[in-house]
């Protein structure tokens, strides 16, 4: 009897061991694997968060020019370069060109602020103070950068720091992009493979979660991402038809407020007041209403771009462009907020689930998700 407790209990043992040390090895692998794709990781996100957006793109193409499905995609990610690499060159070599002429300025002395015109005193709030701060600038500027010589040179650390950063930005854009064109071309193993996994992970419902995370994805991108380049695009077209200086910065803050959901007019409010004070009333109105109706038009453009049933509400799309933002840099302002309301999403299709199975008939749950979609 004593003989046979210890085989029992030494096999149980053995399995156990055995057990663990699979356990070990998988485990191993997989924190091997995640750290070897880490770096690439928000890329490979945000490239199967494009493709999603960008493949009725390429079917459209592909239906119209009887092209292949992988020739299609290759245009359509060609352009997409295009649409980023152009941009991205021209404004760079303008601050390179800018920042030149800048600095040769600053060192020869012939560096000069204009004095402002009387009808910077005239705006509201902060017309006589501002016009008070520049008129000093513009009369003594010499010893103003004196005085502030250190705050001038932390400025200057923080702005070098954030050009750098905006160039590995557009370089992981271009990365994700190609990312994006590799899972379009395999649109439809990719598909399969996002569907097995779903089916995994939920079950009988994985097939609706994968459908609704698809939907989602594309409303989000198209109605708050899609929304914000528009607004973007249409600012930085006023601002340049004007002479704004600097109008690619402004034209980055106007997005990133357009994702988290801040009215751009925080922004395209005092460049309406610097184009007043610059430029004749009649072209400084013409620039004021195009500012007002770009601000606005996000009101009538999302219930289009967004879709029926996609109602997340915007607390959720704010937090996740700023968190992902604060984790991942301008990328992860795009990637957060379509994770997050995917998650959210999915959570709340959870929900009504896992209530109907408890309450309702089956035709009536299906019924109910698909509402919820």
């Amino acid at each position: 009897m004593n003989k046979k407790q210890d085989f029992t209990s030494g096999a149980f043992t053995h399995a156990v061991v055995d057990a663990a040390i699979k356990v070990a090895m998988v485990f191993v692998m997989v924190v091997w694997c995640f750290e070897i794709v880490r770096p690439f990781l928000m890329p490979i996100l945000w490239g199967g968060i494009i493709a999603i957006a960008l493949y009725p793109i390429v079917i459209l193409l592909s239906k119209k020019t009887k092209l292949s499905v992988g020739k299609s995609s290759l245009i359509v990610t060609l352009l997409a370069l295009s649409l980023l690499i152009v941009p991205s060159v021209i404004f760079s070599g303008a601050l390179v060109s800018g920042t030149t002429e800048f600095v040769t300025e600053m060192k020869e002395g012939s560096f000069a602020i204009p004095p402002p015109k009387d009808s910077v005193a005239e705006l509201p709030i902060i017309g006589k103070q501002l016009y008070k701060s520049w008129l000093h600038l513009s009369s003594d500027l010499e010893n103003v950068l004196k005085e502030n010589k250190e705050y001038i040179a932390d400025f200057s650390a923080s702005a070098a720091a954030t050009i750098g950063s905006l160039g590995l930005t557009v370089l992981q854009f271009i990365i994700s992009i190609i990312i994006a064109g590799v899972f379009m071309k395999n649109a439809d193993g990719s598909s399969q493979m996002f569907y097995k996994i779903a089916v995994r992970l939920a079950g009988s419902h994985g097939n609706e979660f994968a459908s609704l995370s698809v939907a989602t994805v594309r409303s989000v991108v198209q109605g708050v991402i899609g929304v914000a380049f528009i607004q973007c695009i249409l600012s930085g077209v006023g601002m340049w038809l004007v002479g704004v200086p600097g109008t690619g910065i402004w034209m980055l803050l106007v997005l990133i407020l357009a994702i988290v959901q801040l009215p751009a007019l925080i922004i395209l409010g005092p460049v309406i007041a610097y184009v007043y004070t610059v430029e004749s009333s009649t072209i400084a109105t013409i620039f004021m209403i195009w500012s007002l109706l770009v601000a606005t038009s996000d009101t009538f453009l999302k219930p289009i771009l967004m879709g029926r049933g996609v109602d997340i509400p915007m607390l959720v799309i704010l937090l996740g462009a700023i968190g992902g933002m604060l984790l991942s840099g301008i990328v992860g302002l795009f990637v957060g907020a379509v994770v997050l309301a995917l998650s959210y999403k999915l959570f709340s299709a959870w929900l009504v689930i896992e209530i109907n199975n408890d309450e309702l008939p089956a035709e009536e749950t299906e019924n109910r998700l698909e509402t919820t979609a």
